[in-house]
């Protein structure tokens, strides 16, 4: 059989194996929906896609939507689920492009596990035809618009850049872990597409406030627009956010300040899922070749392709260093030791001097709680940085430990400090004193062998 359209001249080879009850002028009837839920299941061969210029090249199949030359293809390589298709058994396919009714009717509010399955037309719409001047932001995978629906919602409906199969598979990955996540830090997914529509397109509550990255060095930058209150409840949701994936067993895989978006009140909704993965419960990693984004990729992760839930920590832990630095997780024009944020945090930890890496703007060094929180959450990161994973805390550790900096009383530790402050002042005044060698001594060696704050 030979199937064209009027959109590419490709052929598909379509066969059937009958059912004894089913007759083939009912199955030319139905749609293929209806027909996988008597029990067949399909697939296909195509021919020329790749020079399909209607499609961009597009042919393929996932689950059980298909797409090719922007037509469904109602009847595609059917049997029953125990026997094979005779080669000698073909039918043509009917060309849907003329007749969308049936496709249309079938999608009208359905759901695909759980989530709803929008009109094509209707997010055309609700973006004014993807308006440039209703872009909210472009990423790896896709541009995101602002839209509103004809409920009158109002939605970032996210749409891929190609239509080919690994963007199908990143898509139907993010739809298949939103589906199943309920977490009041991550983003909702409202619906999306179906895989055999013109694009894929997913359909997102809207967050009005941008993300972390903005309001930290880029475009909404202000300054102490972002107090250390701010910034430690941003951690706290965010890690919060990490630790009910991991319990999920998912890793996101693409932690970063630009895939946290925070609401008017900078709540946090962690967002972006395209490269997520479920994890299988009974394996303590997945070999991957390496994905993410540059000054975030966990270093052990990238040497060894094994991705466990310790990736997104280091990653965390970059996002923590941004949140006490106001600085890039990238910048080439900084030194090069230092154009990585993790490998400078992790020099000024070590060398004791993280005072030049706190923003000025943040108190460090005029408001005694606030040193001491950003002390004690760099700390943090630097353990989560660390090059084997098996070093790093889990994120529920973060979370707690991030709680304890917060919920601590630091008014006892400001009166010692003030005390000892006072007692080092009266020594000064009275002049040097004249130590004995073994007092001298002992001097030394504790203070070169207190223990490393940052450590």
């Amino acid at each position: 059989m030979n199937y064209s359209s009027d959109w590419c001249q490709s052929s598909v080879d379509v066969a059937v194996d009958m059912a004894e009850d089913v007759s083939l002028a009912s199955l030319l009837d139905m749609t293929y929906v209806e027909i996988l839920k008597m029990g067949f299941f399909l697939s296909w061969t195509a021919h020329g896609c790749s020079n399909c210029q209607g499609s961009g090249g597009r042919c393929g199949c996932c689950s059980h939507f298909c797409w090719c030359c922007y037509n469904v293809l109602d009847l595609l390589y059917l049997s029953t689920p125990h026997q094979k298709p005779p080669a000698s058994s073909y039918v043509k396919s009917r060309d849907v492009s003329s007749d969308t009714s049936s496709v249309k009717d079938v999608e009208r509010g359905s759901t695909y596990l759980g989530v709803h399955i929008f009109d094509y037309d209707e997010l055309v719409k609700a973006t004014n035809n993807f308006d440039s001047s209703k872009e909210l932001g472009d990423g790896g995978f896709g541009t995101v618009y602002y839209g509103k629906l004809c409920d009158g919602r109002v939605v970032a409906v996210k749409r891929l850049y190609e239509n080919n199969y690994r963007r199908v598979e990143q898509f139907m990955n993010e739809v298949e872990i939103l589906a199943r996540l309920r977490h009041q830090n991550l983003v909702s997914l409202y619906g999306c597409t179906t895989r055999r529509s013109r694009e894929l397109l997913l359909v997102y509550e809207y967050i009005p406030n941008g993300t972390v990255a903005d309001h930290l060095h880029g475009e909404r930058a202000k300054p102490k627009e972002m107090p250390w209150s701010t910034r430690m409840n941003i951690a706290i949701e965010t890690a919060a956010a990490l630790s009910y994936l991991h319990a999920s067993d998912v890793v996101h895989r693409d932690v970063k300040t630009n895939n946290i978006l925070l609401d008017n009140n900078f709540c946090v909704k962690v967002a972006d899922f395209g490269l997520s993965r479920l994890f299988p419960t009974d394996v303590t990693h997945i070999s991957t070749s390496p994905q993410g984004t540059p000054g975030y990729v966990d270093p052990d992760y990238h040497h060894c392709y094994q991705l466990t839930s310790k990736s997104d920590v280091f990653s965390f832990g970059v996002v923590l260093v941004e949140l006490i630095s106001s600085l890039p997780a990238v910048d080439i024009t900084r030194h090069r030791h230092e154009i990585n944020l993790s490998t400078m945090a992790i020099n000024r930890i070590q060398n004791h001097a993280l005072h030049e890496l706190v923003d000025s703007s943040l108190g460090f060094d005029s408001d005694f709680k606030v040193r001491k929180m950003i002390t004690a959450v760099a700390e943090l990161a630097f353990q989560c940085l660390q090059s084997e994973k098996e070093m790093r805390p889990s994120m529920t550790d973060v979370v707690e430990e991030l709680e304890r900096i917060r919920s601590k009383d630091y008014k006892a530790d400001e009166a010692e400090e003030k005390i000892t402050s006072a007692d080092e002042l009266v020594l000064l005044k009275s002049g040097p004193l004249t130590l004995s060698p073994d007092s001298e001594t002992s001097n030394l060696v504790s203070w070169s062998t207190t223990p490393n704050e940052s450590g």
